[in-house]
């Protein structure tokens, strides 16, 4: 009877880890000593007694290699911790600290090597190299992650040398940590560290419209700006000067955000996926909208449904969405609307304002979007964003010389022009559709939210 593949596998691992990340290997200085010995070793035999001077330089040579090895520290006495944030974001560089030390501190300096063992979505680094006098040695180096998700860091490699400087200890030390690379949330900071009348967003602030609404917001001195239809008499009586009457939309509206991440959300646009610019715009609208006192809810899907955070309100629910969509990840599947509006039909039972964050490609040649759009805004508010084609726009702009140009160039015209037709024909029946630039995304979607919200449209 054969024994288990599984001791077979684990007794070749074992020999496979000696043999290379155990292993001790020369460094340039001991290949550059044996080179210059392949010179002097034949210059001996020139002056006879070349036998003589073979043994002397090879054994002198392995002398100095048994003190240099000798004053190595075993590896069962390194220790190698890694220092990182637990969550980073898309594309943004972060900090990663890897400290060395051994249990007993080494009587001669050494010569220190790391590298670490970054996922292919990482940015890599060259390998760390330091010296350690004394207890510990702090190496430090900056990488980015171009995926969103989880991520796991198991293995620092390390070699260590002497003060003879001839040989190598390698060793690879299991340090296993997992990163989680979420969102770029720049905007969604500068939106909660911004005041209540004036929002943050791409470095520009957005400054509400003082608007009439149902609720009671503030009473406060008259400005030349005011409506003077906002004067409140009474307690301009009181306090002797004059003071206005701010009010502000009803609180406690829903927004349901809906993103796409079927297969067109995958396209890449200036670095970026589609999906990656919808997630983060998303985020930056609830953020938004749960700064301004109404809820937010999110539904994910392509083919099937991805995930669903139910409404909710207060800012610390900007954490319970980012949690459930950090992870996102686009498919090879064709987008199900049908499934997605039939499941937020069935949960969604009060009026919502709907974001739909998708594609025109997808709104183009869908032809179940229409009858479902039609059949939500009984109910709900919609609006429906994409991003713009900068290739296509560069196409239909670009001058034509060549006949193919020309058809290049009329091609991309036709597509301009059929998305603009759907864009007019969505407004006909009440459903805005926002066709914006990558970068104006977040932008786009916030001035609709905040322009709705000031007409009580919501």
């Amino acid at each position: 009877m054969t024994k288990p593949s599984g001791k077979r596998s684990r007794l070749f691992r074992s020999l496979v880890d000696r043999l290379i990340w155990q292993s001790v290997l020369p460094s340039r200085r001991a290949v550059a000593v044996l080179l210059a010995g392949a010179a002097v070793i034949p210059a001996g035999y020139v002056w006879s007694g070349g036998m003589l001077w073979f043994w002397l330089y090879n054994g002198l040579f392995a002398a100095v290699s048994v003190v240099d090895l000798a004053t190595l520290p075993k590896r069962r006495k390194l220790s190698v911790r890694r220092v990182l944030p637990d969550r980073a974001e898309h594309k943004q560089p972060f900090d990663v600290r890897i400290d060395v030390s051994f249990s007993h501190a080494p009587q001669f300096p050494l010569t220190v090597e790391v590298a670490d063992d970054l996922p292919l979505t990482f940015r890599e680094h060259a390998p760390l190299k330091g010296r350690l006098e004394g207890e510990e040695l702090q190496l430090s180096y900056t990488t980015e992650a171009s995926e969103r998700g989880d991520y796991p860091l198991r293995y620092i490699y390390v070699r260590y040398g002497g003060i003879i400087g001839l040989w190598y200890k390698q060793a690879r030390v299991e340090a296993e940590q997992i990163v989680s690379v979420y969102p770029d949330l720049s905007n969604v900071r500068g939106v909660m560290a911004s005041l209540q009348d004036s929002l943050v967003l791409d470095g520009r602030k957005l400054h509400r419209k003082t608007v009439s609404g149902m609720e009671l917001h503030a009473i406060r001195e008259y400005s030349p700006d005011d409506d003077p239809r906002t004067i409140n008499w009474a307690a301009t009586a009181r306090a002797g000067r004059m003071m206005t009457t701010i009010r502000q939309p009803e609180k406690g509206k829903i927004v349901t955000l809906l993103i796409d991440c079927g297969r067109i959300m995958t396209v890449e646009l200036d670095g970026r996926t589609v999906l990656d610019r919808s997630l983060e715009a998303a985020l930056t609208l609830a953020a938004v909208a749960l700064r301004q006192g109404d809820q937010v809810a999110a539904l994910a899907f392509s083919g099937s449904l991805k995930a669903y955070v139910p409404p909710g309100g207060g800012m610390a629910h900007v954490q319970t969405i980012l949690e459930a969509l950090y992870n996102l990840k686009g498919d090879s599947a064709e987008t199900n609307y049908a499934r997605a509006f039939d499941h937020l039909l069935r949960v969604q039972r009060k009026r919502s304002l709907i974001v739909l964050f998708s594609d025109m490609e997808n709104y183009l040649f869908e032809e179940e979007l229409a009858p479902y759009l039609l059949k939500l805004r009984r109910i709900h508010p919609l609006v429906l964003l994409s991003l713009q084609d900068p290739l296509l726009a560069g196409w239909a702009g670009s001058e034509i010389r060549t006949v193919q140009q020309a058809y290049v160039s009329s091609t991309a015209q036709s597509f301009e022009l059929k998305r603009r037709r759907f864009a007019a024909r969505m407004a006909g029946i009440g459903v805005p559709v926002l066709d914006v630039a990558a970068d104006r995304l977040a932008l786009a979607a916030v001035n609709h939210y905040l322009e709705l919200k000031s007409r009580e449209s919501i």
